[in-house]
Formats: structure tokens, C-alpha cells, sequence
């Protein structure tokens, strides 16, 4: 920088200025040219003057009418003393998802990602909605007792060196059709990671400490869902219990109090053993090289070896091909929520409520057109499964002062979908809420803004692009993706399936919900709350719901 500073400095003091140079007195009296004058500084190098540095000059031929003359300089001209820079070429290189599919069944795909950390882990088709046969509950306490000791590592000492010497973090989640096991990590220690992520999955030790200790973390969770003043993992869990009613994605994905304790090993061992097989995984990794994932996938993701396998276990006949059973309904529990108003600063008593109705799967052609229109409901949406999230904010906010929180979701799924809104009002006001909730509802159908309708779909681009920014959710998104079609959609194609919905596919969609039984779930003081049968009234008359100076849709 000092070099680079002092290059810069003798470039503009060479050039002379057309102007009467200043005089100095020097100390011994005689006065000196400033243009002329070295001056030596003790230790530091001489300063070379204005009249014998080499860098541009003005005509000396000018005359002195002419405007003053400023120095040019060359910006493609190398500072002198420094290297010359080494540029980016402009070249674009775009990866390719490859997908291998094994001998046993296992499916293997990566995607390379330049980089010294990479991020592998195994999507399984499992989870709540395949509990028919067991107790449930077990998916959730499978997922608290991930990546715990194992035949090959049988302390968790073991486990916490061997991921310490790579800097890797592991994590591993239970949603309603899958279970996701991840491990970020540097690329040098693939093949110790993998090692350790076939242990997780084929080969737990599932000790009595272990179990004792994952129905403790679920208790403090339901406890901390029932102490929090925010409802919406719980409205959810009620929402999908009504939409689905006692079928598939109705069960709840967490495991509950009064079932906890009945969820034995033995138990755990068969659900793994009916979901755990090669052809229902695939190994997904981004940032590594296909082929060695290929190669550490054959020797590491044995299923001959599995725990239940080498046990014993029994197997239980499957409920794998059981369809989601869209049935609507309602859920209504009253709860008294002063509690919350026992510190200096009490929290507003506030009823929740969620409301939904028949949406689309993922394979259905109308589901890029439902997150398009989950964003044009004012939110921060984008995709199920992998990158497209689900939630955004409605525009009532703003116009009702007493709703405190608005969220609409798109929850969809392998042969089922439900798009739902979840809210938040004083008890006084659930009357006034659903009514504006169904309003909500039947504006989906009405002609769109063709301004709010282009930003919608270029809002859902840009965050699908930000989004597979990030590895890990690249990483889920191809494990999700190749787990429910087999391959992996680039980007660019949902760009393009984005830019090809219409406004008559928004109109179409929302025709289509608006048939569909109504789901309703509801927590706390529900006085207000209107009847269901009065819901399903109102939501066949749209045309009533709109008009102005109608006071109200419900007899209360």
C-alpha cells in the first residue's frame, strides 16, 4: 500500500502546474524553488522532484491563451513497481446433478461445488405418515436419536473427535414423508463421514441411556410448545389432524406425552427395518466427487448388516402405497392462555386459529402456480419439496389493526397439498377474523393485478436462486427431489415453469380449493368462533362475501 501510495503521489507531483510555482525560504535565508527543491527526510529515501520524474507532460509548445491543460493518465497503464493483475476470464461453468442408481436400489447423487467443505446425507422415504402399523410417535424419537453411538463408534466421544478433526456438524430431521441425515464437513475427511453416516442410519446401538434420554428432549419440547405465547407448530399439527382425518398426513408428526413411553426399541427396530431399505434412500451430496460417493456408498450403506437385521428383528407388513385422504374437518380446543400474563410485561390474550383448504401435490401441474400465488398473497415463499419455502405474510395486516399475525402456508406433498392461513386476534374478534380469512379466500379467484402478478413471479424466481445458494439446502433439495421423481429439475427448468403460469392458472387453482371441504383448527377462548357448518356456508357464497355494505357472514 506504501508502494502504491508513493507511485500515485509521484505521478501527480511530476506534473507541473500552470501557475507561478511557490518560494520557500530556506534557513539560511535564500529563497528556493518549490519545483526544484529534494528534500531528504533521515532513514527514508530522497524525494525525486517534479523536473526529474517521467510521466506525462503538458505541451510545451502551449501558449497563453490556451485553457489550462490537466495531466491524463492512462488507466490501462500498470502502476510502475507493481505486478501486472491477473483478471477472471468470463467464462460460465454450470454443474450437472448426476444420479446413480445401485445394485441394491440406493439411489447416489451429487452435484460438484467448488470448495474445501462439501455436505453429504441421506434422504429416507419415512416418517409420520407411514406410522399406521407402530405406535405413534416413533419417527419423532428416531429423529432425537440420530447420529448417537453405533457399532463402529461406541461412545460419543468417538463421534465428537472424529467430527472435530474435520470440522464437521451433523443434524438430522423427521418431517411427515421423510427423514433427513446431514453431515457439512471438509472434503478431506469424505470417507470417514461416510463411515459415520452409514453407522447413524444402518447401524444404532439404541441403548436404554440413549432412549431414556431422547423422551426427555421430547417432553421439554412439547412443554416448551405449550409455555410459548406463539401457537403455530401447533395450529399446524391440528390443521394437517383435520385436513387428513386419522389417514396419513393427519397423524401428528410429534410424539405425544401419553404415548411416549410405549414406544419401546424393539418397536423403533421394526419401523426401521419396514422403512429402512435401499430403495426407499438416496444418498445426496453436494461439493464432491461423484464416482468415490459412488464408491463409499457401495461399501458403507449395507443393509445386510443393519442392526434389526443382525437382531432378529421381524418385519412388519408395510402401509406404503396408502393414498392421503383430503376429508376436511375441525379441531377445537379451549384453552386459557393467563399465564402468560404473569410477568411485568404481559403478552396481549389472543385466541389462534388456522384455516385451510384442498391444495395440490408437487406432481400436480397447478403447483408452480400454487407457490405463485402463495407469493402473491404478500409473502416469502418458494418450493416443497427442497428449495421452495412455504409461508408468507398476508396484506390484512396492515388494514386490521387488531390482527396480530397473518401467515398463509402451502403444504404440499407426495399425493396431497392444503393451503392454509394461520392467525392470531383478541377472542372478541374471531367472528370478524374467520369472516376476513374467507374474504382472503375467495379474493385468490379474482381477476389479478398484471404489475402484482409479474412481481410475484419474479420474487418466486429470485428466491429460488438465492435459496440454492446455500449447500445445505441444495443438498436437501437433491435428496428430496430425487426421492419423490427419481431425478433432479435444474433451476433454470423452474424458471421456466415459473414464467409460464398465467393469470387463468391462478383463477383456475383457486376455483378448485374453493370447492374443497374446509379445514379449521382452533386454540383458546373460542366463544366468537362461528360454527363449522356456518364456515362451509360462507364459503359457498362468495359473491356475498365481497359486497361492502354487508355487516357480516355469520348470525353472531
Amino acid at each position: 500500500m506504501h508502494q502504491v501510495k508513493r507511485g500515485v503521489e509521484g505521478m501527480f507531483r511530476s506534473v507541473p502546474l500552470l501557475r507561478r510555482p511557490r518560494r520557500y525560504a530556506s534557513s539560511g535565508g535564500k529563497v528556493t524553488d518549490s519545483s526544484s527543491t529534494v528534500k531528504t527526510i533521515k532513514g527514508s529515501q530522497p524525494t525525486v522532484s517534479a523536473s526529474t520524474a517521467t510521466s506525462p507532460q503538458i505541451n510545451p509548445d502551449a501558449t497563453s491563451d490556451d485553457k489550462p491543460q490537466r495531466a491524463r493518465i492512462p488507466l490501462d497503464v500498470p502502476l510502475p513497481g507493481l505486478q501486472n493483475p491477473s483478471f477472471s476470464t468470463a467464462e460460465r461453468k454450470t454443474y450437472e446433478t448426476q444420479v446413480t442408481q445401485l445394485d441394491s436400489g440406493l439411489r447416489v447423487a451429487s452435484q460438484p461445488r467448488p470448495g474445501r467443505y462439501c455436505t453429504i446425507g441421506v434422504a429416507v422415504q419415512s416418517g409420520a405418515r407411514f406410522e399406521k402399523p407402530f405406535v405413534k410417535g416413533v419417527s419423532h424419537l428416531i429423529e432425537k436419536l440420530g447420529f448417537l453411538t453405533s457399532d463402529g463408534y461406541p461412545d460419543k466421544m468417538s463421534i465428537v473427535q472424529e467430527m472435530e478433526a474435520y470440522g464437521a456438524i451433523c443434524d438430522s430431521q423427521s418431517s411427515r414423508d421423510t427423514t433427513v441425515y446431514a453431515i457439512s464437513l471438509q472434503v478431506s475427511g469424505l470417507e470417514k463421514m461416510m463411515r459415520l453416516l452409514g453407522d447413524a442410519v444402518f447401524r444404532p446401538r439404541l441403548t436404554d441411556e440413549e432412549l431414556t434420554g431422547a423422551r426427555q428432549n421430547i417432553l421439554y419440547e412439547l412443554e416448551d410448545l405449550q409455555l410459548r405465547p406463539e401457537k403455530e407448530t401447533v395450529i399446524l399439527e391440528m390443521m394437517h389432524e383435520a385436513a387428513w382425518n386419522n389417514n396419513t398426513l393427519g397423524y401428528h408428526r410429534l410424539c405425544q406425552a401419553d404415548s411416549i413411553e410405549t414406544v419401546t426399541r424393539e418397536e423403533i427396530l421394526k419401523f426401521m427395518k419396514t422403512n429402512y431399505t435401499p430403495e426407499r434412500m438416496v444418498v445426496s451430496a453436494v461439493g464432491v466427487d461423484h464416482s468415490e460417493l459412488v464408491d463409499l456408498s457401495k461399501e458403507y450403506f449395507k443393509v445386510d448388516n443393519a442392526t434389526w437385521n443382525l437382531e432378529g428383528i421381524p418385519a412388519v407388513e408395510p402401509d406404503h402405497g396408502a393414498l392421503a385422504v383430503y376429508t376436511g374437518g375441525e379441531i377445537r380446543i379451549e384453552q386459557d392462555f393467563t399465564q402468560f400474563n404473569a410477568g411485568p410485561l404481559p403478552v396481549p390474550k389472543l385466541a389462534h386459529m388456522g384455516l385451510g383448504l384442498q391444495s395440490v401435490s408437487h406432481k400436480d401441474p397447478l403447483f408452480i402456480t400454487a407457490c405463485v400465488l402463495n407469493i402473491m398473497m404478500e409473502g416469502e415463499a418458494l418450493s416443497v419439496p427442497g428449495a421452495l419455502a412455504k409461508e408468507c405474510t398476508l396484506d390484512c395486516i396492515p388494514i386490521k389493526h387488531w390482527v396480530y399475525n397473518a401467515t398463509a402456508y402451502n403444504n404440499s406433498y407426495n399425493d396431497g397439498g392444503m393451503f392454509c392461513i394461520y392467525a392470531s386476534a383478541p377472542p372478541e374478534y374471531l367472528k370478524t377474523l374467520t369472516e376476513t380469512l374467507m374474504q382472503e379466500f375467495h379474493r385468490m379467484a379474482d381477476p389479478v393485478d398484471p404489475q402484482e402478478f409479474n412481481r410475484a413471479k419474479r420474487q418466486l424466481q429470485s428466491m429460488l436462486l438465492m435459496n440454492l445458494e446455500s449447500r445445505p439446502v441444495l443438498f436437501e433439495d437433491i435428496g428430496r427431489q430425487v426421492l419423490a421423481h427419481g431425478h433432479y429439475k435444474p433451476p433454470a427448468e423452474y424458471i421456466q415453469l415459473i414464467e409460464q403460469v398465467t393469470p387463468d392458472d391462478i383463477k383456475e387453482l383457486a376455483q378448485r380449493m374453493l370447492t374443497s371441504r374446509p379445514s379449521l383448527a382452533a386454540l383458546g377462548t373460542l366463544d366468537r368462533l362461528p360454527k363449522y357448518d356456518e364456515i362451509i356456508t360462507a364459503g359457498k357464497t362468495g359473491d356475498v362475501l365481497r359486497m361492502p355494505h354487508v355487516k357480516g357472514i355469520f348470525r353472531r
